[in-house]
């Protein structure tokens, strides 16, 4: 069951991205006891998003645009975030589903 804030980073990816696909992973169980680990249950997450907004623009630029459309959850309210961003053209066959 997603929890609150992987419920608002879903939301706020798909108003802004509007995903072909959006994958939410919450990895904090992987890393409880580490560095990081508020015991929240929601301190890493991992986000897999296809979206054409992401046409034409380099890894580091995808990376940035999904940081800012997340406001001030990755690195104040997240500890850690992987971003696996792609536009349709560049999606690996595993990232190819539908949201």
């Amino acid at each position: 069951m997603a929890g609150e804030l992987e419920r608002e980073m879903r939301d706020l990816l798909q108003k802004n991205f509007e995903p072909s696909h959006l994958n939410v992973i919450n990895d904090s169980a992987r890393h409880h006891g580490h560095s990081g680990d508020d015991g929240t249950g929601e301190s890493h997450f991992t986000v897999e998003i296809v979206s054409p907004h992401f046409s034409g623009q380099s890894r580091l630029a995808r990376q940035r645009m999904v940081n800012a459309a997340l406001g001030d959850i990755p690195g104040q309210r997240v500890h850690a975030l992987a971003i696996r961003a792609f536009a349709p053209e560049d999606a690996p066959s595993d990232l190819s589903h539908p949201v």
